[in-house]
């Protein structure tokens, strides 16, 4: 019989034991800063109606998902976090308390070109609330104090968040007569970072008709400086001119102030007048982060506040706020510019445990101890020589490994060799797992992502 040759679809990232132990911490941690801020774990199904996933309709989505038939049925597997959950919360809305709040960490799927840095198949890192016909903006400033202590709990200190409010960027257009054009223009005006002010212009003026001189007041306008107070106080000289503008004004100097009681340090986030986010849902403030030092790699996390999430499902007005964080390819990024600890603890287990008779219950018994005492123990149970359990234990990275013969049974002791230095002690089971646990929270005292 000929063999298949092995071999992973491109556009979808496989990990080795070690870098998949290491995104898992980064999930973890992301677990547990989201569930710091109340919100619920909420998982949806990956393949959904092509008739649900696809009722807005059009555009490079349709394009670009993975649509089937299966018998008589239509489906899609879903392409992002935020259709199902505007789904999820249109169907359970009766069930529901608002606000909703909820995170989901899941794998996504998108026919596009594969690319360096760019899958297939791969994890979103969402956070939203959601709101029953109204939602205080006092949410609109607790989600970037939540992007600064995710990032921060990685490890991550070289990064910026900015901010911007959808309608200042409206009603500036107001103020400029382009209102009919908004939609281009928001869309054009968010390629600045990568295609450049110049470019920018020679869209606006020969793509959509924009007058040279109002592209310049335009690019001018966006390209403030000063910093959060300076782009504040040049925004009061537009005020009274459009009520659209002097509302996201007003809305993006309380965020600003409310960030700074969330916790984000000064230096950590800005306003940035360029940032107008693509989507055409986002209507209040929006986000995007970078690391300073790559700024080539574009956006980690990104959101905004959107009026009415499901508007395609209900006729109900359920405004909302939330960001995603491209998880896969923010690992990818990570690994390849070198900011994964690789000192951090990767094993499956924290002790091997090496049975030296042939009798086993005693053996099986400490191993059954460690795990009640919350130990991952691992029982080594191969007939191999003792070099090869040792580097067993090597390759794996696991920290320690127990010696279990004759005396240490007799003893009621234990052998337990610290892998790292090669101290070795003979000590009663209490003092092994808190000599173990003591171990681990050194070891694991480093965050997953090292950052200068």
């Amino acid at each position: 019989m000929d063999k298949v040759k092995p071999r992973t679809l491109s556009g979808f990232m496989e990990l080795l034991p070690a870098p998949q132990m290491q995104m898992e911490r980064i999930m973890q941690a992301l677990r547990e800063t989201y569930a710091l801020y109340g919100f619920y774990p909420l998982d949806t199904p990956l393949i959904e109606s092509s008739e649900v996933l696809l009722a807005k309709g059009g555009g490079e989505t349709e394009k670009q998902i993975y649509r089937f038939q299966k018998g008589d049925s239509d489906l899609s597997l879903r392409f992002d976090l935020t259709v199902p959950l505007a789904k999820y919360v249109a169907q359970h809305y009766g069930e529901l308390t608002f606000p909703f709040r909820r995170y989901q960490i899941g794998k996504v799927y998108r026919g596009e070109r594969a690319q360096r840095g760019r899958f297939r198949e791969f994890y979103q890192a969402d956070i939203d609330v959601i709101g029953d016909g109204k939602l205080d903006i006092v949410n609109e400033a607790e989600v970037p104090s939540i992007i600064y202590r995710t990032f921060s709990t990685l490890g991550l200190k070289r990064f910026k968040i900015r901010i911007n409010n959808r309608k200042v960027l409206n009603g500036f257009f107001a103020i400029l007569g382009l209102t009919e054009k908004a939609g281009d223009v928001m869309r054009t005006v968010d390629k600045l970072e990568k295609i450049g002010a110049a470019k920018v212009k020679e869209i606006l003026t020969e793509d959509f008709g924009v007058s040279a001189e109002t592209a310049d007041e335009l690019l001018a306008f966006i390209a403030t400086p000063g910093g959060t107070e300076g782009i504040l106080a040049a925004l009061e000289a537009y005020q009274g001119r459009n009520e659209v503008f002097d509302a996201g004004a007003d809305e993006l100097k309380t965020v600003a102030t409310y960030m700074a009681a969330f916790g984000v340090p000064a230096d950590h986030f800005e306003i940035d007048l360029t940032i107008a986010r693509g989507l055409d849902y986002y209507t209040g403030t929006v986000y995007e982060t970078t690391m300073l030092d790559h700024p080539e790699i574009g956006s980690i996390c990104s959101g905004g506040r959107y009026d009415n999430l499901a508007e395609y499902y209900t006729d109900k007005q359920l405004p909302g706020v939330g960001i995603s964080i491209g998880l896969t390819r923010l690992f990818y990024v990570l690994g390849e510019q070198g900011y994964l600890n690789g000192e951090s603890l990767t094993a499956p287990a924290d002790v091997l445990i090496l049975p030296m008779t042939d009798d086993l219950a005693p053996a099986i018994a400490l191993a059954t101890g460690l795990r009640e005492a919350g130990v991952r123990a691992q029982l080594y149970g191969e007939q191999k020589k003792f070099k090869a359990k040792i580097g067993y234990a090597d390759k794996l990275g696991i920290p320690y490994v127990i010696f279990l013969g004759e005396d240490e049974i007799a003893g009621q002791v234990y052998a337990v060799k610290d892998m790292a230095s090669g101290e070795q002690v003979s000590v009663s089971f209490d003092e092994a797992v808190q000599r173990i646990q003591n171990g681990l929270a050194a070891k694991n005292a480093g965050t997953v992502i090292l950052d200068q």
